[in-house]
């Protein structure tokens, strides 16, 4: 297939590659090619590759740091845009309103840790979260009982007619790992975050300490996963339920319901898409089965998957 590039963009600085393997891209490390694929770190290039799809009529999915993702064995089509670079704006501190204006692209637990150490609270609970700003505020992410919704003041998101636009937490819908940006054509390129000057500095760096130890404790830090599998049927939880049906070490191929964590499968070294997305389907199946419970996958799902039966 023969595609062309705007005459006015140079073909060279926008590093557009044909049949880029994804598994590398995505915390699980499964998943087939994209077609085509950039990884931009400003948003001018965003905006270029975007142009660049439209005109050649493909179509356009954004990768951040692929941390809540499963990506089918046979990979996606049209062009897939790697946002993990893009830091088009310096992150700023507001010190007089306690404010952080930051980049998408922006790993979340750094910025936690940044924040802890200004004596900052209100993100503790972000510092073991292996994934973006963006992906936090499209996820609308959390743990321990906090989330992107308490903390966010605005974020700002480009269209796919490479318009930026402004949005309040109010028009995102924001619930319990929500947000009308999934399965949006949006992209999340900045945040403004409110938080907190805490009267003991030293006890926000410990609170963010005991938050990452109690993660790294409790998860399968060490080995492949995309974190929690499904959401929480509250006020149930569905590592209890998933542990209490007897699935823990379950495997099917190369991924296991994990020993440590029920609500996490991992991948043991050669795993496929395929074997995770079958091993999701057998323990809702189960769970369902034995509580009456349908879970429902907080992990988001791109690509080809094979028909199930039951």
């Amino acid at each position: 297939m023969t595609l062309s590039i705007d005459r006015q963009t140079d073909p060279a600085s926008l590093k557009i590659h044909p049949q880029v393997a994804l598994a590398k891209f995505t915390t699980w490390k499964v998943g087939g090619p994209a077609q085509w694929a950039i990884e931009p770190t400003n948003i001018e290039e965003t905006q270029a590759a975007i142009a660049w799809a439209k005109e050649n009529n493909l179509s356009i999915t954004f990768l951040g740091a692929g941390s809540n993702l499963l990506i089918g064995d046979t990979g996606l089509p049209g062009l897939v845009i790697i946002t993990r670079h893009l830091r088009w704006i310096e992150t700023k501190f507001d010190a007089e309103l306690c404010q952080i204006e930051v980049g998408a692209g922006k790993m979340i637990g750094s910025l936690a840790w940044q924040a802890a150490r200004k004596g900052w609270t209100k993100l503790e609970w972000a510092a073991g979260i292996p994934g973006t700003v963006g992906g936090a505020v499209v996820m609308n992410a959390g743990a321990h009982g906090s989330s992107m919704q308490d903390v966010l003041v605005s974020t700002q998101v480009l269209n796919t007619a490479g318009e930026i636009v402004t949005l309040q937490p109010a028009e995102l819908d924001y619930s319990y790992r929500h947000s009308n940006l999934q399965g949006s054509d949006l992209l999340v390129i900045s945040a403004i975050l409110q938080l907190a000057a805490a009267e003991n500095a030293a006890a926000v760096v410990g609170k963010t300490q005991k938050d990452l130890e109690r993660r790294h404790t409790t998860q399968p830090y060490d080995q492949p996963s995309c974190g929690s599998v499904f959401r929480n049927p509250l006020p149930q939880f569905s590592a209890k339920l998933i542990q209490d049906a007897g699935l823990k070490g379950y495997k099917i191929g190369g991924a296991e319901v994990s020993e440590m964590h029920a609500n996490f499968i991992i991948n043991c070294g050669d795993a496929t898409a395929t074997d995770i997305f079958q091993l999701i389907h057998y323990v809702k199946q189960q769970v369902k089965a034995k509580w009456d419970v349908d879970l429902e996958t907080e992990v988001k799902m791109m690509g080809e998957f094979p028909a199930l039966i039951g």
